[in-house]
């Protein structure tokens, strides 16, 4: 184990959680989060990984805090706020730290593919949360076609479905720059196909995101609150009254969903880099 690379590791996810504190992007338990998640990534992946989950990161907290205040009545329904929880960290970066492991284990260029397909697959849905709550056309049912209030899971829009698309375009751009770069030092990820690294995250990302809708139109938890009459993810409303179970499995909430996405992006991503590489 390159013992100098886990020490950067540590101390680079201590400095970004603490910078994700202090800008209101994570919890305390988010912090405790995101420092596991930043060292078995940077750790035990590399430069590349760690700086492929900054990045999401970075971008992810940018959007969340984008017009925050035009979306605070219109996201009501989401279970998770803005600063990310432990769940929240665990669920966006955790596949993404086992891929790591495994590539510590067995290095593979088919497992750095599914590492971008998994971090493209949740910035990609991030995007869409973030941007998709501001369409000035109200979302559709992804499963049937039907018009919902703004939030409802499962619901999308154009301007949702491109800024998935933007999402994972950008991990893949990231994932080229970086793996080159690293390249040029001589221990990159890859040994050539940089390129097939952006379809790869476009693929990862907008599979990743339309399985976490397909998912929330579907099969995910959601529940109504009766004191506001207001649908939820949340097993808890923000106003503090318990909802009441209205359909989808209990067990699945929005974490869970995060993480499933990631794993399709992952698998999917890693699918065409196994073809390519």
């Amino acid at each position: 184990m390159n013992v100098r690379q886990l020490a950067f590791g540590v101390a680079f996810s201590v400095l970004i959680a603490w910078a994700g504190y202090r800008g209101r992007s994570l919890s305390r338990s988010g912090v405790v989060g995101a420092i596991i998640v930043g060292t078995l990534t940077f750790g035990l992946g590399g430069w590349t990984w760690g700086l492929l989950l900054i990045t999401f990161f970075v971008s992810a907290s940018v959007l969340s805090h984008y017009r925050k205040d035009d979306k605070r009545g219109l996201a009501e329904k989401f279970a998770k706020t803005s600063q990310r929880d432990l769940g929240q960290t665990l669920a966006n970066g955790g596949w993404g730290a086992v891929l790591a492991i495994a590539y510590f284990c067995r290095p593979d260029p088919i497992l750095f593919a599914a590492f971008v397909g998994a971090m493209a697959a949740v910035n990609a849905d991030t995007w869409a949360t973030e941007l998709g709550v501001l369409s000035p056309t109200p979302p559709r049912l992804m499963t049937t076609g039907q018009k919902v209030p703004v939030g409802t899971s499962g619901g999308v829009t154009s301007l949702g479905t491109m800024a998935a698309f933007g999402g994972g375009l950008l991990i893949g751009l990231a994932a080229l720059v970086l793996g080159q770069v690293e390249a040029i030092w001589g221990s990159g990820p890859l040994n050539g196909g940089y390129l097939w690294l952006v379809p790869i995250g476009i693929l990862g990302g907008f599979g990743g995101s339309t399985f976490d809708s397909l998912l929330g139109a579907t099969v995910q938890g959601i529940y109504y609150c009766s004191q506001c009459q207001k649908e939820t993810e949340a097993r808890i409303h923000r106003c503090g009254q318990p909802a009441r179970h209205l359909r989808g499995w209990r067990w699945l909430n929005n974490d869970l969903v995060n993480f499933s996405s990631s794993i399709v992006g992952s698998l999917m991503a890693g699918l065409l880099g196994w073809l390519v590489f």
